[in-house]
C-alpha cells in the first residue's frame, strides 16, 4: 500500500492506493481503496492494516479465519513475488484495521 491519506482529522475513513500484486486479480497496482476504520472482521472481507513486519507500510488482504480479536490475512495471489501475509507473520489484530468499502480501478 502506498500514498495512503487521511480524509481529515477525526474521520473514520482513509484512502489507499494498491502498489503490488498480492491481491490480483481482485486488486491491481494503481487501484484506489476507500476504507472505514474499525468494525468486526468477517471472512471474505478486504481489510487494510499496518504490516506487522514494517509498521510504516500498510497491507490489504482478504480475511480468512477470524478468532476473537484477530484475523487471518490472506493474499488472493500468494505466489506473487514478495508476498507477505499471515503465513509469514501469523494472525493480525482487528484493532487498528480498516474495512474496504469501495474500490476504484486504476489506469491500465
Amino acid at each position: 500500500m502506498a500514498a495512503n491519506h487521511r480524509l481529515g482529522s477525526g474521520w473514520p475513513l482513509r484512502r489507499f492506493v494498491v502498489v503490488e500484486d498480492s491481491m490480483r486479480p481482485t486488486l491491481r497496482p494503481g487501484d484506489g481503496l476507500l476504507a472505514l476504520r474499525g468494525g468486526r472482521p468477517a471472512a471474505g472481507q478486504l481489510r487494510v492494516f499496518p504490516d506487522p513486519t514494517a509498521p510504516s507500510r500498510w497491507l490489504v488482504k482478504r480475511v480468512g479465519a477470524v478468532g476473537g480479536p484477530t484475523f487471518e490475512a490472506c493474499s488472493d495471489n500468494p505466489d506473487a513475488a514478495g508476498v507477505v501475509d499471515s503465513r509469514h507473520f501469523g494472525p493480525v489484530p482487528a484493532e487498528g484495521s480498516y474495512r474496504v468499502i469501495w474500490t476504484l480501478r486504476g489506469r491500465v
